[in-house]
């Protein structure tokens, strides 16, 4: 995927200066697909170039140069012909289990209090998604299919911060009883 892809999708549902674009950006694609500001205006330019994209003087301008961009057919075209295309499976790289597998091997690495600095960053991540979805998506509401669909996002994303965190209170509990066992 490219950050192209990304940035129409957040332009098709509601086109928007870069400004507000990136704001909007951080607070719904950026939980999954990271980009900087810089990028997301850097990607503007170039899907602007590239015919997918067009921009005006913001209604709300004034005399400064912001501009508000809105999807083509050509950028609807090519958002529709990526999307239609098989994704690749999320490739699973991370440097943590790495550090585990080298305190496996040298048992001197003491990485519980890491483990518990992640269990407090899962948590805040997941109390917030359980706070959009009191926010956004409230117990029997009925939702159209694009709703739906941005629930079934947020679900993932709670799953994935539930899982995470009951992981690494089991480890810890593993690595407690072999701390203990080493201790007698």
């Amino acid at each position: 995927m490219s950050l192209s892809h990304a940035v129409l999708t957040s332009l098709i549902e509601k086109s928007s200066s870069g400004y507000d674009l990136a704001h909007r950006f951080d607070k719904s694609i950026g939980y999954f697909w990271h980009a900087t500001h810089q990028q997301i205006y850097r990607e503007l330019a170039r899907m602007e170039a590239a015919g997918w994209i067009e921009s005006s003087s913001a209604p709300d301008a004034g005399k400064t140069r912001k501009r508000e961009y809105r999807v083509l057919d050509a950028g609807r075209a090519e958002l529709a012909r990526w999307a239609s295309e098989p994704s690749v499976p999320m490739d699973f790289r991370d440097e943590f289990m790495v550090k585990l597998r080298a305190d496996a091997a040298l048992g001197e690495v003491d990485l519980q209090d890491e483990l518990r600095r992640r269990i407090e960053l899962h948590g805040e991540k997941l109390a917030h998604y359980r706070a959009i979805q009191l926010r956004d998506f409230p117990e029997g509401q009925p939702l159209d299919r694009e709703a739906s669909i941005h629930h079934m996002i947020l679900k993932k994303g709670i799953l994935y911060e539930e899982v995470s965190i009951q992981w690494a209170q089991e480890l810890v509990a593993v690595m407690e009883k072999f701390e203990a066992m080493s201790g007698l």
